[in-house]
């Protein structure tokens, strides 16, 4: 019960119910990737956008919308990058591409650089380059 009356209230817990009853009336279910995320498309005769063209492309994320947990190539399908999803084709990923890390923004465990005011630590001594504002100069 619970969940059902957080898809009315909420929309970073997986999907609203406007969104799941989109999905269950025109969505087709393309592919899951490795995060449990689910991605649909919806094809029909007239454009939805003409920028984009007649596909309308998303993703229902499993747990926590988190933009960040989408993988570079299903990231890439969902912007209309590429028309293969990488359900249908064999997807490998570079090796430059470095695997998830979850977004930690607004946690305890952000990240501070030295000299942030919400670090731990001694703040560096300023180096004589700064010189303030001060009214009326």
């Amino acid at each position: 019960m619970k969940q059902f009356l957080a898809q009315f209230f909420t929309w970073w817990n997986g999907q609203t119910l406007g969104t799941r009853f989109y999905t269950w009336r025109k969505g087709q279910f393309v592919g899951e990737d490795e995060f449990g995320n689910k991605y649909y498309r919806h094809t029909q005769a007239e454009a939805i956008d003409p920028n984009v063209g007649a596909e309308r492309r998303w993703v229902v994320y499993n747990g926590e919308a988190d933009a960040s947990k989408v993988p570079p190539g299903w990231r890439a399908w969902l912007c209309h990058n590429g028309d293969v999803p990488p359900s249908e084709e064999p997807y490998q990923p570079h090796p430059w591409e470095r695997p998830y890390i979850p977004n930690m923004t607004g946690t305890p465990h952000a990240y501070r650089p030295t000299g942030s005011s919400l670090s731990t630590g001694q703040r560096p001594a300023a180096t004589g380059d700064y010189v303030p504002w001060t009214p009326g100069e």
